[in-house]
């Protein structure tokens, strides 16, 4: 049975299969191509640039990586992993997931690897995406499918000096699995997720551990532990008790965005559990204040750990809030002049969120630059499509992220939606969809509405939002109401062009 023919037996086809390119074999790629076979469509074609399937599973690979949701709800919900070893998964046990479900569901015939993706240009005479890789090589598509998601371009400021360090550095996602701290007096710069995880498997082999904090997070125990094997053995033979345990996860989790409407009562609770935690840990009336955030909870992200503010208070750990003045050949000063001999730096410093597909160059209708479009900040209906940018659907895209629930919930349903939309293409016999400006603008003007009662839009800097303040990364709502929106595609809100007679 051909493409088509498989298409048509699976959805109803009466149109020739479209061709689908999908930019990524992390998560979002891979749930992608699973759910297109699923539905009988084999075109598709995904592009990865590493050697391995994983995406930000693979990149980041620094000591204590793990997952900050619990590993039962962090899998998909077609695909539960009843082996998991602890309550919330570490890194290599969530990459090798992901590698067994490209395996499983047959998707790497599907991938090639080592292939990274420069630009797209829609092709208005053609109707056809033009794909080039960063090799020269041109690829023509029907669909466009991005799965690059918001954690993949790590984020390095711009700080004097840098360049002259002759120590040792590297970013927390591109870790130098081959250094040893032994000895070192080591500057971890920024104390987000990543440092938090990372920061207490170093503290006891380094001489010095220097912090560099720009702001307090709001940290909330973490309550990790491993799984028993009778546990892992009951969850094997009782699939039903999987299903449970992922419904009751996302039930606690769902309830906990509550907290984050400006100053509601549970908002209130969390933050005076945060700083009974704070305190239950720390005694040192200066690192307390150091410590303690002036925003309120949920403006950042709330981190979890059940280590972190012990190794902080270990005799050789330093927690600095003077900003950085310069880096020296040997060292780090601050604004308040001290100066601190340094070996390694290792960047905590996140990512580039705001950006979404760069550095990769998408042109669409008229040759309208994606980057000219989101000038005033990424936005998208439904954080999929994008107005005058035809079949073009994006995945974990603009406000789409969580700060309380799953975000593989949020990717499962939007793959369900662009599943349904490449259905429509070959039902309808369609060149494209384009969604309409309109249907855009409404839809934005209501999730910029809801966010402003959030905690993202108190007045705190976040990964979350741009320079400006608008918060172009985070859902507005509750994740049941984003699955209610995109259960199944409104096509009044589209724009849908016939393919030519012939």
């Amino acid at each position: 049975m051909g493409h088509a023919q498989r298409a048509a037996s699976a959805g109803g086809s009466r149109g020739a299969t479209p061709t689908v390119a999908i930019l990524g074999a992390g998560v979002s790629g891979l749930c992608m191509g699973i759910q297109l076979k699923r539905a009988g469509i084999d075109s598709f074609t995904i592009y990865e640039k590493s050697d391995r399937v994983g995406g930000t599973w693979l990149d980041n690979g620094y000591p204590g990586c793990a997952c900050d949701v619990p590993s039962h709800l962090y899998c998909f919900s077609f695909e539960p992993n009843p082996g998991w070893s602890r309550v919330f998964s570490p890194q290599a046990e969530i990459r090798e997931y992901l590698e067994r479900c490209a395996e499983k569901y047959g998707l790497l015939p599907h991938i090639r690897f080592g292939v990274e993706i420069a630009e797209a240009r829609f092709d208005e005479a053609q109707r056809v995406w033009r794909v080039h890789t960063t090799a020269g090589e041109e690829i023509a598509v029907q669909v466009l499918v991005s799965g690059t998601g918001q954690l993949n371009r790590p984020h390095i400021p711009d700080v004097p000096g840098q360049s002259g360090f002759e120590g040792a550095q590297f970013h927390s996602a591109r870790w130098d699995a081959t250094h040893h701290f032994a000895g070192e007096n080591v500057a971890v710069i920024g104390n987000g997720a990543s440092a938090i995880q990372f920061v207490p498997c170093i503290a006891p082999e380094v001489k010095q551990l220097t912090i560099f904090q720009r702001s307090a997070n709001w940290i909330i125990p973490r309550m990790d532990r491993a799984y028993t094997d009778a546990e892992r053995d009951r969850f094997r033979r009782l699939p039903w008790l999987n299903r449970f345990v992922r419904y009751l996860v996302w039930g606690l989790l769902e309830a906990r965005f509550f907290a984050f409407f400006r100053e509601s009562r549970i908002a209130r609770r969390m933050e005076a559990k945060a700083k009974a935690y704070l305190h239950s840990v720390v005694s040192d009336p200066a690192l307390l204040e150091a410590l303690t955030p002036d925003y309120p909870v949920g403006c950042k992200r709330i981190l979890i750990s059940d280590d972190y503010y012990h190794a902080l208070v270990r005799p050789n750990v330093e927690v600095v809030t003077s900003g950085i003045q310069r880096i020296t050949n040997d060292g780090i000063v601050t604004q308040d002049g001290a100066t601190r001999p340094i070996d390694t730096i290792v960047w905590a410093t996140g990512f580039e969120t705001t950006s979404f597909l760069a550095p990769i160059q998408i042109e669409g209708l008229e040759g309208r630059k994606l980057t000219d479009a989101w000038q005033g900040g990424a936005e998208a209906y439904l954080g999929i499509g994008v107005s005058g940018f035809p079949n073009l659907f994006l995945l974990y895209g603009p406000n789409t992220n969580l700060g309380h629930n799953s975000i593989i919930f949020m990717i499962e349903c939007q793959v369900g939606y662009v599943v349904e939309c490449v259905k429509a293409i070959m039902r309808d016999d369609l060149a494209y969809l384009d969604v309409r400006r309109e249907a855009m603008d409404r839809y934005n003007e209501r999730v910029q509405k809801d966010l402003s009662k959030t905690a993202w839009s108190a007045g705190c800097t976040s990964w979350y939002k741009t320079e400006a303040g608008k918060v172009t990364n985070n859902w507005s709502g509750f994740t049941t109401e984003y699955w209610w929106r995109t259960r199944w595609p409104d096509f009044r809100d589209f724009e849908r062009v016939a393919r030519r007679a012939g």
